[in-house]
């Protein structure tokens, strides 16, 4: 799979984004690929002291939902072609995408757009 890294610019990075969950996330990075079935924007965030246990799942999906409603969704009309998928991450720390480190708190979530929001679809 080809990804390519859009550019995301050091004040995107470095804004604080609020989530539900009371924890500040920012943008680590943009990534965009074609896999077979189209056009998908992977949105990289991090967030310190982030710790996705079992027992918080709907916590976790709602500050995903809330990070591709509020965050994403408004800006991939500027970024390029509209996606057929928008994927979510949030980690505790910075990674290098498709490198697994074990030390590393992350999960992902993809979401389809339509009616102009962002509609969750299960891994």
């Amino acid at each position: 799979m080809a990804t390519t890294a859009v550019a995301a610019t050091a004040e995107a990075a470095e804004t604080a984004l609020v989530l539900p969950s009371g924890l500040n996330a920012r943008l680590h990075e943009v990534l965009t690929d074609r896999p077979g079935g189209g056009l998908v924007y992977r949105f990289r965030f991090v967030a310190d002291g982030f710790d996705p246990r079992a027992d918080q799942v709907e916590v976790v999906l709602d500050d995903l939902t809330y990070l591709c409603r509020e965050y994403a969704l408004a800006r991939v009309s500027d970024i390029g072609p509209h996606p057929r998928q928008i994927v979510i991450s949030l980690a505790d720390k910075e990674t290098e995408f498709g490198v697994a480190d074990p030390t590393a708190r992350q999960v992902f979530e993809a979401f389809a757009i339509e009616n102009n929001t962002c509609i969750w679809e299960m891994f």
